[in-house]
């Protein structure tokens, strides 16, 4: 085993380990997980050079405060996070994201918060020690599976790095800039009819909140009572990250990577994928509306996400 490890001197609200999921157990009630914003994710690699399905810390709204013990690392943080830099003579350096570093034996890396977004990544070189379970390093809390016993990590917790020769360090920074459009782009959902002709009017005309009730899970809005003409529950049936089902109450819950496999709530509208990284980044008392699509066009506009990604990967190299 590695001796290169960091120390967790705070654990943050919601610090896991995240990879792009894994996809084929969701027959078997097992939700896909991996990282919220896809996104950043593959950025956060990339920017150190590993595999862009290399596991990384996730971490939510406070991340983590880690002492690196043994050796030295290339790093990078990706989303819209306040960081600092802590050096072993006491110096501090205020990071900035998008750019790779070096963390020298027993400095101190301070993530300490995320600003407009919820989530941020954070990558090293070589990647971490971690024990795959069902061909992923993903953690799901509500499940209790992946590493760390499926459990969020908590202060005097270690994190092991895999040995890597850091030999002619590439200094690598990315202009990237979250995009702050609140504009939700949606497919109609199954049960679109169940709802009345106001609801359906008000989902796509009218302004959402995001409330405090939102985690990896989902994420449950507020603002107008989404009346419901047929039946307020269903036999359960299959769910997709991305699908907004009406509970009850009439407030709209957006699936995220996190959600039940099954669901017996009607299901509006199922946000594209195109904008599940955006959604995924939404934090309480954001405002949102909703705009249909046709399936053509969200595919259309999916290809455009793929070559957006890749043009950022490609300024990488």
């Amino acid at each position: 085993m590695s001796n290169t490890y960091f120390e967790i001197l705070r654990s943050g609200i919601n610090t896991t380990i995240q990879d792009c999921g894994r996809n084929h157990m969701y027959h078997i009630g097992i939700a896909v997980s991996g990282a919220i914003d896809q996104r950043n994710f593959k950025l956060a690699n990339k920017l150190v050079e590993n595999h862009l399905n290399e596991p990384v810390i996730e971490f939510a709204y406070q991340g983590p405060l880690l002492k690196l013990k043994n050796n030295k690392i290339n790093f990078s943080i990706t989303g819209d996070v306040i960081f600092k830099i802590i050096r072993n003579n006491s110096k501090v350096e205020n990071g900035i994201c998008y750019r790779n570093y070096i963390l020298e034996k027993n400095d101190q890396l301070d993530i300490i918060s995320t600003k407009n977004t919820a989530y941020g990544y954070m990558s090293v070189n070589g990647g971490f020690q971690l024990e795959k379970i069902w061909n992923s390093y993903s953690i799901n809390t509500k499940a209790n599976i992946g590493p760390n016993n499926g459990k969020k990590y908590s202060t005097e917790d270690k994190i092991f790095i895999k040995n890597s020769k850091l030999k002619n360090i590439k200094k690598i920074e990315l202009n990237y800039s979250e995009l702050s459009d609140n504009i939700i782009r949606v497919i109609k959902g199954t049960n679109f009819d169940y709802f009345s002709i106001k609801a359906q009017n008000q989902f796509f005309n009218q302004e959402f909140t995001v409330t405090k009730l939102a985690d990896r899970m989902g994420i449950r809005l507020s603002g107008y009572n989404l009346e419901n003409i047929n039946k307020t529950n269903i036999k359960s049936e299959g769910l997709v990250r991305g699908a907004i089902q009406v509970p009850s109450d009439g407030n709209p819950i957006i699936m995220l990577s996190d959600h039940g496999t099954i669901g017996g709530y009607p299901k509006i509208g199922v946000v594209i994928s195109a904008d599940l990284d955006r959604v995924g980044q939404l934090t309480p008392g954001s405002n949102v509306t909703f705009k249909e699509v046709s399936l053509e066009e969200a595919e259309n506009i999916f290809k455009a996400y793929n070559n957006d990604t890749n043009k950022y990967l490609n300024e990488c190299n």
